[in-house]
């Protein structure tokens, strides 16, 4: 009785989540096997002082395996923050808007938040016109870039909307900022085609509680007087993200993920999981006679967030969905609520048989329906 009870707690299911989202397995079960004692310390990493030899090793390791992982040029600060995307939202004007005014993309809800929270700092001007529905990337050819703006925002992957860049938009010379909370580290980049780049860690690469933050080294020294101290990069970036108190866990996870994508390739053998993984579910959706539809362009599909509806958003038929994949070990995922529908989210630690178990079950839906 008591084997069954351990075997049913040790049972995993398939988290298709947005965020927090699954964790590679291999990492939870390391952490868990020295969560008692870091390292043979005979303290736990959750004890360990971040004045320590032990956690600077951690923190400058992770700076190290991360800057290999995406070939980060030396003049970039790699810097570990508090506040979450939300946090940079507000980080970003305080430290870049040099000239009162900045340019933001708006392809989804997180790129939309980010702008208005950048109001209170600034005039924002709106390079695209404002869409009723977010389905794609307008051309170039409609942008309206101001020429006294201090930098460019964009969201790279719009995890509500399932809109993803497929280039990296040219800026003619003006700081590129881009929002990769949800792909980074899925495929390789050109990070001197960035000023800085920022990623909340709950979707790819590990527990919520830390932000992710690469900055070209001139763009440091130049925030707004009333910026608080735990926001300014450059405080950050002098003491090493240590200025305060930073989450030791949530760094030394990060670390543990980011070796593990090194161990299976790195982001060359991630964007092939990525496409790979996403096509399964295109597929079935694109082959179904339109009982799944995508709302998004084509080529704008996110590779790791696949809104789509059931039969015209027939919502009785949704329920029915969701909750037959949640008698089948399938969790989170019900699409975001201002948008509704169903939502299958694809980070680098969902495996390539857990989609096909979501695309055997999609066709086995759409077949029993059909026969409706």
């Amino acid at each position: 009785m008591v084997d069954q009870q351990h075997d049913k707690k040790e049972q995993r299911v398939i988290n298709f989540g947005a965020g927090p989202a699954k964790l590679p397995e291999e990492v939870l079960r390391e952490v868990q096997a020295e969560l008692l004692s870091f390292a043979g310390s005979g303290i736990s990493i959750l004890e360990l002082s971040h004045r320590s030899k032990d956690f600077e090793k951690i923190v400058n390791g992770a700076q190290n395996i991360l800057r290999d992982l995406l070939n980060i040029p030396d003049n970039y600060k790699i810097l570990f923050m508090q506040g979450g995307g939300t946090g940079l939202f507000a980080a970003i004007p305080l430290n870049l808007m040099t000239t009162g005014t900045a340019d933001y993309i708006v392809t989804g809800s997180w790129s939309a938040k980010a702008a208005k929270e950048a109001t209170k700092y600034g005039k924002i001007n709106m390079v695209l016109p404002k869409e009723s529905k977010y389905t794609g990337i307008p051309d170039q050819s409609k942008w309206n870039l101001d020429s006294k703006t201090s930098y460019v925002y964009y969201c790279a992957n719009e995890t509500i909307h399932g809109v993803e860049w497929n280039y990296i938009p040219e800026t003619n010379g003006v700081p590129l900022i881009a929002d990769m909370s949800s792909n980074i580290l899925t495929k390789p980049l050109d990070i001197s085609k960035f000023g800085l780049i920022f990623a909340g860690a709950q979707k790819n690469i590990g527990p919520a509680g830390v932000t992710l933050v690469i900055v070209r080294d001139d763009l440091l020294g130049h925030a707004m007087s009333v910026c608080p101290s735990i926001l300014n990069f450059t405080i950050m970036a002098n003491d090493n993200s240590l200025h305060n108190t930073p989450p030791l866990f949530q760094i030394y996870f990060v670390d543990r993920v980011f070796n593990w994508i090194k161990e299976r390739g790195g982001v060359e053998t991630m964007e092939k999981n990525a496409i790979k993984k996403s096509q399964k579910i295109y597929n079935v959706i694109d082959k179904s006679d339109g009982f799944y539809k995508c709302p998004i362009d084509i080529n704008a599909r996110s590779k790791m967030n696949i809104p789509f509806r059931i039969r015209d958003n027939d919502e009785e038929l949704e329920k029915e969905f969701l909750s037959g994949a949640v008698s089948r070990g399938m969790l989170q995922l019900k699409g975001h609520r201002s948008v509704g529908g169903i939502r299958a989210s694809l980070y680098n630690a969902i495996q390539e048989d857990e989609v096909e178990v979501l695309a055997e079950y999609m066709k086995w839906f759409h077949k029993q329906h059909s026969k409706k």
